[in-house]
């Protein structure tokens, strides 16, 4: 029997060890592809939630809350992922996002993933007072997440700063919008988000509100014809009329039914995500019990 050289013996131990990597590779993905995806298609619409809705609690807890609901895609806020404590320090807030390892959001993915829930965009809302390295620092959290997609609470006139990450990274972004009509530099009407979207590029549109919508005076049917093509997401709530308040479902003047119908016949895949709010008018309520009437709500208008 000859004797093995270094050189074999290395190459052997390095193939081992390979064969051992590709080995634990390959059962982390079989565990992954065994875990049961929550189907919360609804006659071809995908029903998902805000984790805003879920505000009350952490991640964790959050993510058990999307799955007793029956809710199996996510639009992930930023409030799940940031420490709370830096979240009213403006400078310590900036520093965490700029020097918190991306690994930490690859561990936010595993969450979901292990929960059998898609993570289909990052809220992470950007203001005129990002920096440029904030601002890309955002694609790079969405980017090591997994999502193709930013939902943002942002200024209009951050939008040109904004799309030059975007199509760097190729993620696109859906401004969100409010009813804060009296501000220029607010999203809240369809010509703020026309102004935004002028002359910029492909990976700018629209993560529309329709209860804010609704709320500031516009048509959100009407819109979602329009404009689908560039709406990310939908945040799906019940508002009135003239800035009126959040309410339960089928209680204001927000036509979800018609909105959620639209996208049934038309086939359009933009994920219509609750965004539970109506507890700020109606104190003492259980989040995850009012959460399924809304589900069931939804539910209701599309098997309609």
């Amino acid at each position: 029997m000859s004797i093995m050289s270094r050189r074999d013996a290395g190459k052997l131990m390095a193939g081992a060890g390979a064969a051992l990597a590709l080995g634990r590779r390959g059962l982390e993905s079989a565990r992954l592809e065994a875990v049961e995806r929550i189907d919360s298609v609804v006659k071809g619409v995908q029903i998902g939630a805000q984790s805003y809705s879920f505000r009350d609690r952490p991640l964790e807890a959050a993510i058990d809350a999307y799955r007793e609901v029956g809710l199996g895609e996510a639009e992930l806020y930023t409030g799940h992922v940031e420490p709370s404590e830096d979240r009213t320090k403006r400078e310590a807030l900036r520093q965490w996002r700029l020097t918190t390892p991306l690994s930490h959001f690859h561990e936010v993915r595993e969450k979901f993933d292990n929960a059998g829930i898609v993570l289909y965009a990052y809220n992470y809302s950007f203001r005129n007072d990002f920096t440029d390295d904030e601002i890309e620092r955002g694609f790079q959290m969405a980017e090591a997440m997994g999502v193709k997609n930013i939902t943002a609470s942002a200024n209009v006139s951050v939008a040109p700063r904004v799309d030059s990450y975007a199509s760097k990274y190729k993620i696109m972004v859906g401004f969100h919008g409010h009813d804060q009509t009296s501000i220029r530099d607010e999203f809240s009407s369809p010509e703020t988000f026309e102004r935004a979207m002028h002359g910029t590029s492909e990976y700018i549109g629209v993560n529309l509100d329709i209860g804010h919508f609704t709320a500031a005076g516009y048509d959100p049917v009407d819109y979602l014809r329009q404009h689908h093509d560039r709406i990310v997401t939908l945040h799906i709530k019940d508002r009135k009329k003239n800035h009126g308040p959040n309410t339960p479902f089928g209680q204001g003047d927000t036509n979800i039914a018609g909105v959620l119908r639209l996208l049934r016949e038309e086939h359009w895949k933009i994920p219509a995500n609750i965004e539970y709010e109506y507890n700020e008018e109606i104190k003492g309520l259980d989040t995850v019990a009012e959460m399924k009437k809304c589900y069931a709500y939804c539910k209701q208008a599309l098997e309609a």
